[in-house]
């Protein structure tokens, strides 16, 4: 394949030209059904439910964004504790022209591959980070408050896609994401931020610096992706397979996610000229990959950006820092 930069939308996601449908409605009506029934806390358990078929969780998941999703809360999101640690960070240089290779199927360039080097080693301080993405139902409450704020592109004609409440929003700019973080700080008396990039990778990859959140080996049943997904996005934490180490979902595909840092070329590396970086005079970094984008995007040293086409699908999840001892 081409540089999906040069393609078509559908070109670049490796559709054909005709209808396609990832999930026959007529199950996912059946399992809409036969879930009716349930409360939603019974509904936020088989969306997470690693032993569901997949039908089955993504319908429990479009039944939660039509009540109040209990695991979705403005002002209290769901926060995972991610302890010190030194993490190796980046890709050797060795290896590049393999992952190349490895994904030249769907137009990755050595290039894009070759700003995850060199590895190098960084101490990370205790923080928090998300366990979902920023749901539509959390951005509407803080586009309420700041109206000065444009809805996201997403959002046809600026209306409120109150189906897909319990989805992550797209697509934002970085600094709207940074705004948010700003906003519920003050909302809330507590210090939420953006991830920065060496946080993001050790919160997805772990410790033992994993390939994918969930390891080394790629599988596309455990992600979001173009692969096999439904060419949408879906409830935040429906893939509950491809949890992280420390526990946050959708870290891999759903939508990508912006960090604190813009690019720049590792300790010991040169700058990469890429489509990214030729597109303007800088770029905020994205991690995890998109439901419009393949696997590639998902590994969890992969080093993107927002390209100003329709199907980069831009979000962002939060990180928090601990309030010091006895400092509310």
């Amino acid at each position: 394949m081409a540089n999906p930069n040069e393609l078509s939308v559908r070109a670049a996601m490796g559709l054909p030209e005709s209808f396609v449908d990832r999930v026959p409605r007529d199950l996912l009506a059946a399992e809409c059904a036969r879930l009716a029934g349930h409360g939603p806390k019974e509904l936020a358990d088989v969306a997470e439910d690693p032993a569901a078929a997949f039908p089955a969780r993504l319908a429990a998941g479009s039944l939660l964004a039509l009540v109040k999703d209990p695991r979705i809360d403005v002002d209290d999101p769901v926060m995972l504790d991610v302890p010190a640690g030194r993490a190796r960070l980046g890709l050797p240089e060795e290896q590049v022209d393999a992952v190349t290779a490895r994904w030249a199927g769907v137009g990755v360039e050595r290039d894009w591959i070759a700003k995850e080097c060199p590895p190098h080693e960084v101490d990370i301080a205790a923080f928090r980070i998300a366990r979902y993405p920023v749901t539509h139902a959390e951005y509407r409450v803080f586009l309420e408050e700041n109206p000065q704020v444009a809805p996201p592109s997403a959002w046809q004609f600026g209306v409120y896609p109150a189906a897909l409440a319990n989805h992550p929003v797209w697509t934002v700019s970085p600094e709207d994401a940074d705004a948010y973080a700003r906003w519920l700080s003050r909302r809330t008396g507590r210090r939420f931020r953006l991830p920065s990039e060496a946080e993001w990778e050790y919160a997805a990859a772990g410790p033992e610096g994993r390939a994918y959140p969930w390891g080394d080996t790629w599988d596309d049943g455990r992600a979001n992706t173009v692969e096999a997904g439904p060419l949408s996005t879906t409830p935040v934490g429906v893939y509950p397979r491809g949890r992280s180490p420390f526990g946050a979902d959708d870290m891999a595909g759903n939508v990508e996610e912006y960090v604190a840092d813009d690019y720049r070329p590792y300790p010991g590396g040169e700058a990469v000229l890429d489509d990214l970086a030729r597109a303007g005079t800088g770029y905020r970094v994205a991690r995890g990959g998109s439901f419009t984008r393949y696997g590639d995007l998902a590994r969890c040293r992969r080093r993107h950006g927002w390209y100003q086409r329709s199907f980069y699908a831009m979000g962002f999840r939060l990180a928090e820092t601990p309030a010091a001892d006895g400092v509310g």
